[in-house]
């Protein structure tokens, strides 16, 4: 089995973990690893990327089709109707 040693925990955090395992009746190395456990199964919410994030952004700002790559050309001036 592996070794995990965490160094500058603080104080307070000490404390809290021993009394949670007094509360559950186990050493607070199991308390530790009981904290672990459940962390590792948790599952990890996915965060869109910042593409998805931009288009969720301006949807619906009246765009119908998708931007064509403009790579090294100057760009133009939007045309604003009334």
């Amino acid at each position: 089995m592996a070794q995990v040693l965490v160094r500058h925990l603080d104080d307070h955090i000490k404390a809290q973990l021993q009394q949670r395992a007094r509360l559950h009746g186990w050493s607070m190395e199991e308390e530790v690893r009981q904290i672990l456990r459940r962390a590792v199964n948790e599952p990890v919410p996915s965060t869109p990327g910042l593409g998805t994030r931009i288009a969720a952004r301006f949807a619906g700002g009246g765009l119908d089709g998708p931007l064509p790559e403009w790579r090294g050309q100057p760009a133009e001036a939007m045309r604003i109707e009334d």
